[in-house]
């Protein structure tokens, strides 16, 4: 993957009809549960996404069959794995290792894989999977940047995370499909993902339910086979073209969307004024008139999502007041804001007074720096001029497309080689709503 940038000459309504691809959170954590069957899986509807490519890269590197049939349908095969070792190479962009070492060491005994690394938006703890993988008997070793896991035999265990981890939660669900007894997974997390993921992993015979909203049962052991799974819509991409169609005061229909998934952005979308309205799974988002200035505090799932708040930054630089993004996920996710900055919007950087932090924010308060602004005002109406900006992650980087989109005149976003981790041809998606994007070798 080389350097890319778009060259996009905005101020001009986005208008038409566009489709949401497969989950890519959902479709590369699948492909690494399907190593856990005795036999081949299809995965339908998966995103052509970077992180799809990497993952199946690892996958042949280790000895497996990661075969795309089709644009968006690959066939797993996991019996000729034959290595426990991951290279960094092809995961170095990617938090798939996590999920990866999982198989290996139900195979092996043993997996040593890279550390989990993934976008530049804040530490990704890994000290409350690692926490749990021990619980159900595995033993961790930090070999400079890999992780050395092993274990003769995974076991049942009660383990209560303490504080929300999406991919932990996905991690451990893994682990314990193949670990002999019953596991209770406390404070799991609810993301519609997880549950994707575990829809997946029934099919291959595994027996998991959710008993409460944050607690999972699973009741270990039983021999997994191969299975068919469709992937589960990506909400992030259907949110990412709603902002863009409000930014630029258009009207799109999304398909393909679940509005069970994004109902945390339905309430937002309420309380500015926008224009929302779905008929079965066509969502339809429209500009009808000033938008109303608005305060979003992130959380995990049923929350405001963390994805969500650098896509709908730059439609709150033309609402008519002050609006507040407070960010509790990750401890410095703003990167995208000082670029939004120099594109004309007005944004104050600022650290909330928070009563207990720690039961307010889901990262570890050890990883926090004071250089970090963990909220951000946002000052509007305030017309966005075009400029040469840099992504730096992929929804920060979806931010700066949707910002030049609204921009009159010509910008250019470099650094679009991490919206192609994330978001299938997005050029083309939106260049069939009317945008002028004309991608560009860096």
């Amino acid at each position: 993957m080389g350097l890319m940038r778009w060259r996009i000459r905005g101020g001009r309504p986005l208008l038409g009809r566009v489709r949401v691809s497969g989950a890519k959170n959902t479709a590369f954590k699948a492909m690494s549960a399907a190593l856990l069957a005795d036999g081949p899986s299809i995965l339908e509807n998966v995103p052509d996404v970077e992180d799809v490519r990497l993952v199946a890269c690892a996958i042949e590197e280790l000895g497996g069959r990661a075969v795309r049939l089709a644009p968006t349908t690959w066939l797993i095969d996991p019996r000729p794995l034959n290595k426990s070792q991951v290279s960094a190479c092809p995961l170095e962009r990617t938090r798939a290792s996590s999920l990866l070492l999982v198989p290996l060491l139900v195979r092996f005994g043993e997996a040593l894989v890279p550390e989990p690394r993934g976008d530049r938006i804040g530490r990704r703890p890994l000290d409350r999977t690692l926490a749990g993988l021990e619980a159900l008997g595995a033993r961790v070793e930090q070999r400079g940047e890999h992780l050395l896991v092993r274990a003769a035999r995974l076991r049942g265990t009660r383990y209560r995370f303490p504080k929300n981890t999406h991919t932990g939660t996905e991690t451990l669900l893994l682990a314990a499909a193949c670990a002999q007894g019953e596991t209770i997974l406390e404070n799991a997390a609810q993301e519609p993902e997880v549950d994707d993921l575990i829809a997946f992993l029934n099919a291959m015979g595994a027996r998991i339910c959710r008993t409460s909203e944050r607690t999972i049962r699973i009741e270990g052991g039983a021999p997994l086979h191969g299975a068919r799974h469709r992937v589960m819509p990506d909400r992030n991409e259907a949110v990412t073209f709603a902002c863009a169609a409000l930014a630029t005061r258009g009207e799109v229909e999304i398909e393909g969307a679940r509005m069970t998934d994004v109902r945390a952005f339905l309430d937002v979308l309420e309380k500015i004024g926008a224009g929302s309205t779905c008929r079965e799974t066509t969502w339809r988002v429209w500009y009808r008139g000033p938008l109303r200035p608005v305060v979003i505090q992130t959380a995990p799932h049923p929350g405001f999502m963390t994805d969500w708040q650098p896509l709908i930054a730059p439609v709150l630089t033309q609402a008519e007041g002050v609006s507040i993004i407070h960010e509790t996920v990750f401890e410095n996710r703003f990167h995208y804001a000082r670029e939004l900055q120099r594109m004309g919007a007005r944004i104050e950087f600022f650290r909330p007074a928070v009563e207990n932090p720690d039961a307010v924010y889901n990262f570890n308060l050890e990883d926090d720096r004071p250089e970090f602004f963990h909220a951000i005002r946002i000052l509007g109406p305030t017309p966005l001029r075009p400029a040469t900006v840099r992504a730096t992650d992929i929804r920060g980087g979806a931010a700066l497309v949707i910002a030049a989109l609204a921009a009159r005149g010509e910008s250019v976003i470099e650094g679009i080689e991490h919206l192609e981790r994330g978001y299938e041809r997005l050029d083309i998606a939106l260049r069939s709503l009317g945008a002028e994007i004309e991608p560009e070798a860096g």
